[in-house]
């Protein structure tokens, strides 16, 4: 009878241990923090810092990684603790985008609320070959001749157009 309890209480008896990888901050500054202790970060990754303010590895190196800060750097100093969230950095995508306001992780900032049933795409991707690109037929006025007429662009094309 007390095997029979012991098993029944055992059985029942679960863990949830949750491990989180930290790393702290050795300087910062120009957007960039320098940080010790990530050893398992992927490039890519999205960290938290202890402030709130996020960003994204992209300098893996030996002894530290160098991360993009996403807002302000000012709320980090050195010694402040990173957190890893294990996830690539993506940004939602989709119908439920149209029309609402969002920051440059697509939080919404419109005050309607969280965005519903959208799905989510990573950040960094390779762009498309040339060739699986739509190709361009129609053709992009600028509005001042001499660059129409030396530069002709394609609506849709990727040009640098400097002035004012």
């Amino acid at each position: 009878e007390l095997t029979s309890l012991l098993e029944s209480r055992i059985s029942h008896f679960y863990t949830n241990f949750q491990v989180d990888e930290i790393g702290r901050v050795v300087s910062v500054g120009d957007g960039i923090a320098r940080v010790y202790g990530l050893n398992e970060i992927q490039a890519g990754e999205m960290v938290e810092f202890a402030s709130g303010v996020k960003g994204i590895a992209l300098n893996l190196e030996n002894e530290n990684v160098g991360i993009v800060v996403f807002g302000s750097d000012t709320a980090i100093k050195e010694g402040d603790l990173v957190k890893r969230t294990g996830s690539i950095v993506d940004v939602p995508a989709g119908k439920a985008m149209l029309g609402r306001v969002v920051d440059g992780l697509g939080v919404p900032i419109d005050g309607r609320g969280a965005l519903s049933d959208h799905e989510r795409r990573r950040v960094e991707v390779k762009a498309p070959r040339i060739i699986e690109r739509k190709s361009v037929h129609e053709p992009m006025q600028t509005g001042l001749k001499a660059v129409d007429s030396l530069v002709p662009i394609g609506r849709g094309q990727r040009e640098l157009i400097i002035g004012d």
